[in-house]
């Protein structure tokens, strides 16, 4: 199979593509080096894989790559993942994620794509809420502009789907970690605290640390990308990704301190203000995932933190 995948030089993008290219499938990886890096391509580029560096808010150079490439399924990665950034400059939020989609999707119209593979987000998408776990039928109402932004373009996905054929499938992600998450980067809780576990450093919590997340481990994202693009006709166009477990903030510092082989009691975390746009609970009914796409059980959290840490570790140090 030949697929393209946009923002694949990413934390979750070059995980994709390593997957696809141990499959034996052809790659064209579609990435602005912005956020992601080529070194996380290293062994899907010595395999085979191409990597056209395009931002996908140009939309010729977008049409340019896919048409000339022709892939049956396009992943679509890309995207402007921080929530505070969305939050103080929401126009260049929309670019990216609304405007940005609308050219890879156009393309993969021109293109006769079979499928595209949309991400999107089940931990900012469905808002503040007391049914938790959550479905994908529950009302969306993000508190975040990233939220709505990622909403929208799940509206534009239908939208396309309604007027032109495309088939646009959209996973709606818990919160994903693992190894490639960037500790200094722009998301990513668990890389942050695993760093700092590493390092002696304490770790920041923001309000009371009661807030709680569905924390997935990036090879159950991989998994659920290949078997949203590999399956025939698809009941649904959304889909939750993730555990299906709420974990508050306060028991994932200890269990990142366990993972670590920290000491007990030594990873205290310190206390700041909590931030706007950000939701208190929030966890993912996957129950349709599980039918539809044929997953399985996720990843241990305790597993996927062990894989995580001894990731970090590898990262050079100042």
């Amino acid at each position: 199979m030949r697929a393209v995948v946009t923002g694949g030089a990413g934390f979750i993008g070059s995980n994709v593509v390593d997957a696809l290219v141990a499959s034996g499938d052809e790659v064209l990886v579609l990435d602005d080096l912005s956020r992601g890096s080529e070194t996380n391509l290293t062994g899907a580029l010595a395999a085979g894989a191409r990597l056209a560096r395009v931002d996908v808010r140009d939309a010729a150079a977008v049409a340019e790559q896919v048409t000339a490439f022709g892939p049956e399924v396009v992943y679509h990665l890309a995207a402007q993942i921080d929530v505070r950034t969305s939050m103080a400059e929401p126009a260049l939020d929309a670019h990216t994620n609304v405007v940005g989609s609308l050219n890879v999707f156009a393309a993969a119209h021109r293109a006769g794509v079979r499928r595209v593979v949309n991400t999107s987000t089940g931990g900012a998408i469905y808002g503040d809420t007391t049914a938790v776990p959550t479905p994908e039928t529950h009302p969306a109402v993000p508190l975040s502009a990233y939220g709505l932004s990622k909403l929208t373009t799940e509206a534009y996905g239908a939208w396309f789907g309604r007027s032109h054929g495309l088939d646009v499938t959209t996973l709606r992600y818990g919160n994903v970690y693992g190894p490639r998450q960037d500790p200094h980067g722009d998301a990513g809780v668990i890389a942050i605290l695993c760093d700092r576990a590493l390092t002696g450093t304490p770790p920041t919590v923001f309000g009371d640390g009661r807030q709680t997340r569905d924390y997935v481990f990036v090879g159950d994202i991989v998994r659920a990308n290949l078997a949203a693009a590999r399956a025939g006709a698809l009941g649904h166009d959304v889909y939750n990704v993730g555990t299906g477990t709420e974990v508050d903030l306060l028991a994932l510092v200890d269990a990142v301190a366990a993972a670590a082989d920290l000491p007990a009691g030594s990873f205290a975390p310190e206390f700041r203000p909590e931030r706007p746009g950000e939701v208190r609970r929030s966890c993912l009914d996957v129950t349709r995932a599980r039918a539809d796409l044929g997953l399985g059980d996720p990843t241990p959290l305790a597993d996927g933190l062990r894989a995580t840490v001894n990731w970090v570790r590898t990262l050079a140090r100042p």
